[in-house]
């Protein structure tokens, strides 16, 4: 497979899933780039004890990890933190995030702890079953179903009060 043909076959929904953990594009790009790059180099490689995909979205959670536990993760939150002490004002990316109800919920996802927004954007956005979820991460199929269960509720609390519109569920917004 050539690696353009590679890149769009599986580069926006990396993405994507990278955005998910480090809250920022150009992060993300720079991960899922680093990602698609050591696996073509490796497909031959691939032992195939799961799927590919399976395989690919190991190494962005992977990778976004990493990044997460780095110092220059580390001194961008502080710089941000510091900046909004003396500014007091929001981010576009805030401001365009609160215009409708689904960024609203979005929102709400992203402000989950990771354990709980993997296993929500796994399950709802990714359409993965609990079964390749437990695969996915490494844990059994009842710490995600508890896991599960926990992101929903922390969820409700979040949601209890705001301007969504009660026939909207959680899962609505997320199939």
């Amino acid at each position: 497979m050539q690696l353009e043909l590679f890149i769009r076959t599986h580069g926006e929904e990396l993405l994507r899933l990278a955005y998910t953990y480090v809250k920022s594009q150009e992060v993300a790009e720079d991960i899922v780039q680093d990602v698609l790059l050591k696996a073509f180099e490796a497909q031959q490689q691939f032992r195939g004890e799961s799927s590919y995909r399976t395989y690919l979205y190991r190494l962005t959670i992977n990778r976004s990890y990493d990044y997460l536990r780095s110092w220059s993760y580390k001194n961008t939150v502080l710089t941000n933190k510091i900046q909004k002490i003396f500014n007091g004002s929001k981010s576009a990316e805030q401001q365009v995030m609160e215009l409708s109800e689904n960024n609203m919920l979005g929102r709400a996802v992203f402000e989950l702890p990771v354990k709980y927004r993997e296993v929500i954007i796994f399950y709802y956005y990714k359409e993965l079953k609990i079964e390749e979820i437990a695969a996915l991460l490494s844990v059994s199929d009842n710490t995600i179903k508890t896991r599960l269960r926990r992101a929903r509720e922390k969820l409700k609390i979040k949601l209890e009060g705001s301007d969504l519109d009660e026939g909207q569920s959680i899962e609505k917004g997320y199939r």
